[in-house]
């Protein structure tokens, strides 16, 4: 059984069990109706009393986990639980609701990562878990942020009132070193022509057109038949590369017109050699007046200069000079050729380092 009088504090907030204290902050979250307390915290003010004097503690009191309200000064700011606990396995499962007013302040994040310590500090359990739906970016964050190994995809495995949804499986084992994963941050970029930002769903459209493009689709290896629903794939599937470290996708709008232009990506990145690949598409109607080159120059510059990347690679199939020209233009070094590649055409393979826009 978890110890009743948990006391925890972090940077800003003190984790502890609900008591006849909260009576008056409890019921005013209730008449708002909003949702981040506990499974099982009363729908109606008559009910608080009694699920804090009772309800709120039967998940200790059974031996299966714990539940903690995050307290900011006299605010509750969120609460946070262990559940599904299995002494004999020595596992338990970790979950966490922000108040809406608080979130995007790092609280669960804080709250994650001193529950957790606590666990094993205190426990002999040797797993936590934390599940996430796959579409909740913020808590995707929060569980890479907190140390935690994504491990899976649970297909369709939640029925929430808007239908199924798959559920990502993380892991945290008392050997693990609590290193978030490094990540490219969410940045905007300009130079004196464009702006360079994160991909937003606005930008389905016409990320949807560029891909589809008849010179897109045979000097690049985007699905064929590019839709709408396969941009909105992507556009939902960036954010979460990017919190996993795998890469960032930007869309390039020209400033004088705020029309897109281009998409830009960076992926495979190899972190312990901080390099990575550079892929570009140019929107038909923005292609001949250098954008692309201008956008990838840029970012390479953030790169090298912000993010301490040593090295960018670009690849371009041998039968598009007007890819090769972007990557001259940009700076970058032709290598070598890499034989049957693509569909079995062979990609030009360049590079660009620091010195090489000196």
């Amino acid at each position: 059984m978890f110890d009743e009088d948990v006391d925890l504090p972090t940077g800003r907030l003190v984790l502890r069990p609900f008591g006849p204290e909260d009576a008056d902050r409890i019921r005013t979250i209730v008449r708002s109706k909003v949702r981040f307390l506990p499974p099982g915290a009363p729908g109606h003010v008559s009910g608080v009393k009694q699920w804090l004097a009772h309800g709120v503690h039967e998940l200790r009191r059974s031996g299966q986990g714990l539940h903690l309200a995050m307290h900011d000064d006299d605010r509750i700011v969120g609460a946070i639980s262990l559940f599904k606990t299995s002494w004999g396995a020595g596992t338990t499962e970790v979950g966490y609701g922000v108040h809406p007013l608080y979130r995007g302040r790092g609280f669960a994040t804080e709250a994650v990562r001193a529950l957790t310590d606590w666990v094993f500090a205190t426990t002999e359990l040797r797993r936590i878990d934390l599940t996430a739906n796959l579409d909740n970016l913020a808590s995707i964050r929060v569980a890479h942020k907190s140390g935690f190994t994504w491990e899976g995809v649970l297909r369709a495995a939640v029925l929430d009132e808007d239908g199924p949804h798959d559920l990502v499986v993380f892991g945290l084992l008392r050997e693990d070193d609590r290193t978030p994963s490094e990540t490219l941050p969410r940045a905007e970029l300009r130079t004196p022509r464009l702006l360079i930002r994160p991909l937003a769903d606005s930008d389905v459209p016409d990320l949807a057109v560029t891909a589809a493009d008849p010179l897109t689709q045979a000097k690049t290896g985007v699905p064929r038949g590019y839709s709408e629903a396969d941009a909105r794939r992507f556009v939902d599937l960036a954010e979460r590369m990017r919190t996993r470290g795998q890469g960032i996708a930007w869309a390039v709008e020209e400033l004088a017109t705020a029309r897109f232009a281009a998409h830009v990506d960076l992926r495979d990145v190899d972190w312990v050699n901080r390099s990575c690949e550079v892929g570009y598409m140019a929107a038909p109607w923005a292609r001949g007046n250098g954008i692309t080159a201008e956008a990838v120059t840029a970012i390479a510059r953030w790169l090298f200069d912000e993010q301490g990347f040593r090295r960018v690679k670009l690849r371009a199939t041998l039968s598009n000079p007007a890819s090769h020209r972007v990557a001259e233009k940009a700076g970058f070094v032709r290598e070598g050729v890499e034989r049957n590649a693509l569909a079995g055409e062979d990609l030009v393979v360049f590079s660009l380092i620091p010195s090489d826009l000196l």
